[in-house]
């Protein structure tokens, strides 16, 4: 994290800059990637500079700054990072003012990237303000849970939203910005399923990625396991994670724990499988049902975040699977409740009743046809049309 003092300076580009991508979080920079990938192929001579993880940095992108490492989530928990966003926050806006990309692409990270947004229209960089950058937005922010009122705000500063859930599209209708569905990238054509299902595999453990979340959930799910395994001594779990920076967060935290040698690190990649998981409530955990993988979602935050949060959301559910299906797929173990006396039981359900894991399987077929796109257009072309 850099000093409050600190002036970031990003790198210059070669030339100019047809598109900017700015991705917060791992999820986010991985949904970039493979449509910046994309656009890189059927557009060769395009030039992409990013602010991301590496993902974007692995699709072809100019990668200014790794923004990833500050990915938070919580009222309580940007706090802490303040002093670093807010230098990431200067250094970015001196930077599209200085170069001027021809177009922005906001992804996700509502916090952070609608406050950029909002900065380019007051300043008169972006078109809204009467500049010449158009600033997109792909992966809305879930207005539609809390916070509706955003939507309003965001038509005042963006240019076009790209959403990757189909009701997403009527959320906005009620505004003036124009929203296309894009069809989320989990169920592309090509794209390779970051699990797979088997019976004689191991339990996964998807603590995330975000470094504020894995600190606290992890310590649950690994107590929970070991607990476990003193009735089922050969009994094998293996940790999944995004990055360096999260691997090396799991290693300190496993070795403050005994009985974590049945526990093997595996950095996150096509193909893992898994027989069941105990896992948090973002984007990984759509990954395990789409795999059909029986499984728990745990979570536990800062206190005053989850009384906020609590106060302010409207909706049943705080996994992606049991939103989309409106049902709890995955039992939630939320914040007092996340306790490895109770997942322990949750253990002897997930590998040992028929009846969860037909109950998964199924949720994933009609998972796969929620998300399938009927859209004409794919997210690099989304990006690059004309407006």
């Amino acid at each position: 994290m850099p000093p409050k003092s600190i002036d970031l300076n990003f790198p210059k580009p070669s030339g100019p800059v047809d598109l900017l991508v700015v991705a917060g979080d791992t999820s986010g920079d991985e949904h970039a990637a493979l449509w910046v990938k994309s656009l890189k192929q059927k557009y060769p001579k395009v030039a992409v500079a990013a602010l991301g993880g590496e993902g974007l940095a692995e699709s072809g992108a100019q990668l200014l700054y790794r923004l990833t490492d500050h990915a938070v989530i919580g009222f309580v928990e940007v706090l802490h990072q303040y002093a670093a966003l807010r230098a990431v926050f200067e250094a970015l806006i001196a930077w599209v003012r200085d170069y001027q990309p021809k177009r922005l692409c906001l992804v996700d990270y509502p916090g952070f990237n609608l406050r950029v947004a909002k900065h380019l229209k007051e300043e008169g960089i972006s078109k809204k303000g009467g500049g010449s950058v158009e600033v997109l937005y792909y992966v809305a922010p879930q207005v539609w849970a809390w916070k509706a009122k955003r939507r309003f705000m965001m038509a005042e500063v963006l240019d076009a939203l790209a959403v990757i859930f189909p009701f997403e599209v009527d959320v906005f209708k009620d505004t003036s910005l124009p929203t296309t569905f894009v069809g989320h990238p989990f169920v592309a054509d090509g794209h390779l399923p970051q699990f797979h299902y088997a019976p004689d595999a191991p339990l996964l453990l998807l603590p995330g990625s975000r470094r504020g979340a894995v600190a606290k959930i992890f310590p649950i799910l690994l107590a929970s396991f070991c607990r476990w395994r003193r009735q089922h001594p050969g009994a094998r779990a293996v940790v999944a994670y995004p990055n360096d920076s999260i691997r090396q967060l799991l290693e300190r935290l496993l070795e403050q724990n005994r009985g974590s040698e049945a526990v093997t690190l595996s950095k996150c990649q096509p193909g893992q499988t898994g027989r069941a998981a105990l896992m948090s409530s973002g984007t990984i955990s759509l990954s395990a049902a789409l795999a059909g993988i029986p499984g728990t979602i745990v979570y536990r935050t800062h206190p005053s975040t989850y009384w906020l949060a609590r106060a302010l959301a409207k909706v049943a559910y705080i996994g992606i699977a049991n939103l989309l299906l409106n049902e709890p797929l995955y039992p939630e173990y939320i914040q007092d409740r996340a306790k490895p006396r109770l997942l322990q039981s949750e253990l002897d359900s997930l590998f040992n009743s028929t009846e969860r894991l037909e109950r998964t399987q199924s949720a994933t077929v009609r998972l796969r046809s929620l998300l399938r796109s009927d859209a004409t257009m794919a997210p690099e072309d989304w990006v690059m049309a004309e407006r």
